[in-house]
């Protein structure tokens, strides 16, 4: 299973979109990053886990899961990158395979060192941006799909009551 790591802060003042949301509120860029790793989530089929600073919310270490990504807003004292650098090693299996998504290179290095790949929001954004492109593709996709009957039916059952319609045995 690929597992990816979001250095949340990062990536929100990385990314133009989300940038702009921090200027006027924090919580908006940070549940709209949530909201695009969801579907990232659910277009790639990775576990997501968006790493929080403590510095910017004080307080107890939380974790929540929100639109099914899990999202953890680090003890007070603790940087993301130390708590990413722990689940990197706690993850980390011959079975799983860690990304790490960061600009930060020192972030990088240490991540890659311990065996995870890095992504860096450059990367991260276009590849979100092609996902969000596919997502939209299959969208219209299925819209433009006709249905034959407002009730679900097999293809065989709808095969048959085509043939009873047209009279054929």
């Amino acid at each position: 299973m690929d597992i990816l790591l979001v250095d949340g802060y990062n990536i929100i003042g990385a990314w133009k979109e989300l940038r702009a949301l921090k200027t006027h509120k924090l919580k908006d860029a940070r549940d709209r990053l949530i909201e695009m790793m969801s579907e990232y989530k659910a277009f790639s089929g990775w576990r997501v886990i968006v790493v929080f600073d403590a510095h910017l919310i004080p307080g107890v270490e939380l974790k929540k899961k929100q639109f099914d990504v899990e999202v953890i807003f680090t003890r007070e004292n603790e940087t993301a990158d130390e708590r990413i650098e722990k689940l990197t090693n706690q993850l980390k299996t011959r079975r799983d395979q860690v990304h790490v998504a960061t600009s930060d290179m020192t972030e990088q290095s240490v991540v890659f060192a311990q065996g995870a790949l890095r992504i860096s929001a450059r990367e991260l954004e276009i590849e979100m941006d092609l996902v969000q492109k596919n997502i939209a593709k299959k969208v219209k996709a299925i819209q433009e799909q006709r249905p034959f009957s407002k009730i679900h039916l097999s293809l065989e059952v709808a095969e048959t009551f085509e043939k009873w319609r047209r009279g054929i045995k």
